[in-house]
């Protein structure tokens, strides 16, 4: 298992990065203006639906067709995907269509000025049809990862940060914010074809609906009810923007630079870990092998925590620094600088709970219990948006943010909770003891990337010197954790430090091994 997860983080981690890319463009060139609110909100629809069809099919289809390939059956694996992707161009490209005609009345929901209002609306009507392919990926991302194929898969990111990338770089001059919109729909069909390769080498297509298929009942089953979970998740992001839409202009775009920085240690890491626990959590579960759930669990929510509860005090002491280096400059101000930083605050103080969310979700899946997850869910939407609407008027972005974070610490508590009271606790002592220790490194972490900061960084500084500084905070911060971590013994630490360099040496090996060839 931790092979396959570095081996995934290492293709997020390259696709991570090029997201930083993509949103330092989009500071350098739009900044926190309006025209950018505009872009973020025309991608929502494009957005919810792959939150919900990509996200839930993916989680609803691992299941399902793993059963079919431990069983040996692979042809009703082929049929039942196929039998869902042709249901699903036939219903999505109707919904594009009808979407394309409601997208005035949808944009209207947020009160833009008419100009601003006209703008959104035709970049809403651009975005329509990439739901088809990114749906269509969620199909063939689940044949791949229920034959615990993750490289293809992983690779979604990076199509979709390079084509934005380029997009506005080349066209920016010419169409200014269209560019992004081109490039982010050009980024989203390309989700699907860099998966395709790999699906034609591994999987069958049938031109068939076959609505009497068993797995296809079975699907539904599971579907539904994460269907509605994803759509809740989906949901607070509309809420979100919704309540941001009443601030000032830029509130919107910080809310997105915040956001993907706080996103990268959950994206990158946790997410990772999900995806390649997810199938063997469904494996273990089918064989009726108890003990090793939890203990696969057990072990997906510690590294989680090992990795996660650093990130998020490094972001809440270096939060100046590192919006500074990654986004101040060209159209992105000072002023620009201070909003984004204190919502990313925010947002990190949540991040253990998001991320531990993702990992616990996919062990009630793995369960085949999706109504638990899915009444959590919607019960912390209700928090959140309950939360939001008290906090939006006195805090602005950082009540918004604080919101999040409280609503994302409650849903992972609830959720472990629950979970201990299924699978039982084991070793009452095998996840809180390790947490403990994370939290005693980090916080010595925490401390000695402050003071270093304190003394180096200068704001008149050049971009450079910025970069300096900031690499020799991290750079500190990170052997403090080490030191700290190995001093507690924290086993996970030294777990994926072996890991780690086993994976190195490999990829090592093997590239030597091809240069004499």
């Amino acid at each position: 298992m931790a092979s396959s997860t570095i081996a995934v983080m290492s293709a997020t981690l390259v696709s991570m990065l090029l997201g930083f890319g993509r949103e330092m463009v989009n500071a350098r060139y739009f900044g926190e203006r309006w025209e950018l609110d505009s872009f973020l909100i025309a991608a929502i629809i494009p957005t919810m639906v792959f939150g919900v069809f990509n996200g839930a099919l993916v989680s609803a289809l691992v299941p399902v067709l793993s059963g079919y390939f431990a069983s040996d059956e692979a042809e009703e694996a082929w049929r039942l995907s196929s039998t869902v992707i042709n249901m699903l161009l036939i219903v999505l490209s109707v919904c594009a269509i009808v979407g394309w005609f409601a997208a005035p009345y949808i944009v209207s929901v947020f009160g833009f000025p008419p100009g601003q209002s006209g703008q959104t609306t035709h970049m809403t009507q651009i975005m329509m049809p990439t739901i088809i392919a990114t749906s269509i990926a969620g199909v063939v991302q689940a044949l791949l990862n229920a034959q615990q194929r993750f490289k293809a898969a992983s690779l979604q990111g990076m199509a979709l940060n390079v084509c934005a990338i380029a997009a506005v770089l080349w066209l920016f001059p010419r169409y200014g914010i269209y560019a992004l919109v081109f490039g982010t729909a050009a980024g989203a069909v390309a989700q699907l074809l860099v998966q395709l390769p790999s699906y034609f080498r591994r999987c069958v297509y049938r031109p068939i609906i076959d609505f009497n298929h068993p797995g296809l009942r079975s699907l539904f089953v599971i579907l539904g009810p994460i269907v509605v979970g994803s759509a809740v998740g989906q949901a607070n992001l509309l809420f979100d923007k919704y309540f941001a839409a009443s601030l000032p202009n830029g509130a919107i775009a910080a809310m997105q630079y915040a956001t993907k920085v706080v996103g990268f240690p959950q994206q990158l890491f946790a997410a990772a870990i999900a995806t390649v626990i997810f199938p063997i959590l469904s494996a273990q579960f089918a064989s009726k092998e108890l003990p090793s759930l939890r203990l696969t669990a057990s072990t997906g929510l510690r590294m989680t925590a090992l990795i996660t509860l650093p990130a998020a005090l490094g972001l809440i002491v270096l939060a100046q620094p590192v919006i500074s280096v990654l986004f101040e400059r060209g159209e992105f101000t000072h002023g620009d600088l201070v909003r984004t930083a204190g919502a990313m605050q925010f947002y990190a103080v949540g991040l253990l709970g998001l991320a531990a969310s993702i990992v616990l979700t996919r062990c009630f899946f793995a369960m085949r219990d999706s109504r638990t997850p899915v009444i959590v869910a919607t019960s912390v939407m209700v928090l959140n948006v309950v939360c939001s609407a008290l906090l939006v008027r006195p805090f602005g972005v950082n009540g918004l943010a604080s919101a999040n974070s409280l609503a994302s610490l409650a849903e992972a508590a609830v959720l472990f909770g629950i979970l201990r009271t299924r699978v039982g606790s084991g070793d009452s002592d095998a996840v809180g003891s390790p947490v403990w220790r994370v939290v005693v490194a980090s916080g010595a972490m925490a401390v000695v990337a402050y003071a270093l900061n304190s003394i180096l960084w200068h704001d008149a500084g050049t971009i450079w010197q910025h970069v300096a500084t900031l690499s020799v905070d991290i750079v500190a911060a990170g052997a403090t954790f080490l030191a700290v971590g190995t001093l507690l013994r924290v086993k996970e630490l030294a777990q994926l430090l072996a890991v780690m360099a086993d994976y190195v040496g490999r990829r090592a090996a093997s590239a030597a091994r091809q240069g004499k060839s």
